[in-house]
């Protein structure tokens, strides 16, 4: 470790990297236990790759409901687009992951937001029975 860290002056660039690229494999395995602790102690909970998916989006887009759940208990921005102008939710219906779906939608997620918007996707995939 780097005399930053070990002082207490915080983490170096490359330290940085090392923890979001676990993060982000942590977000796409779906580690509900693991990944909230980072957002916990510090990890920015709308930390984004470099094509812009948040955790959130990685979580959700893989299907694992529990840490989207725990992400937006943390205050993830549900409606936080990518580079590619896709949302969480719209990433959801594609995937066809209902209940992630689901928890967006109680979050509020914006039906409207994206390209393709998420009822725009619902209607694509043939989920509108999950839109409000």
């Amino acid at each position: 470790m780097s005399d930053a860290a070990d002082s207490g002056e915080g983490l170096t660039e490359d330290e940085m990297r090392e923890i979001a690229t676990v993060c982000f494999e942590l977000a796409r395995t779906g580690d509900a236990e693991r990944l909230p602790l980072y957002v916990d102690h510090g990890l920015p909970v709308n930390l984004t790759d470099g094509d812009g998916n948040t955790i959130l989006m990685l979580a959700a887009y893989h299907g694992h409901v529990d840490l989207v759940r725990a992400l937006v208990e943390r205050g993830a921005d549900v409606d936080r687009l990518n580079d590619r102008g896709q949302s969480p939710l719209a990433g959801a219906f594609f995937k066809g992951e209902d209940e992630v779906a689901q928890v967006l939608i109680e979050a509020g997620a914006d039906l409207d937001n994206g390209t393709p918007s998420a009822r725009d996707a619902a209607v694509i995939f043939g989920r509108t029975d999950l839109l409000p």
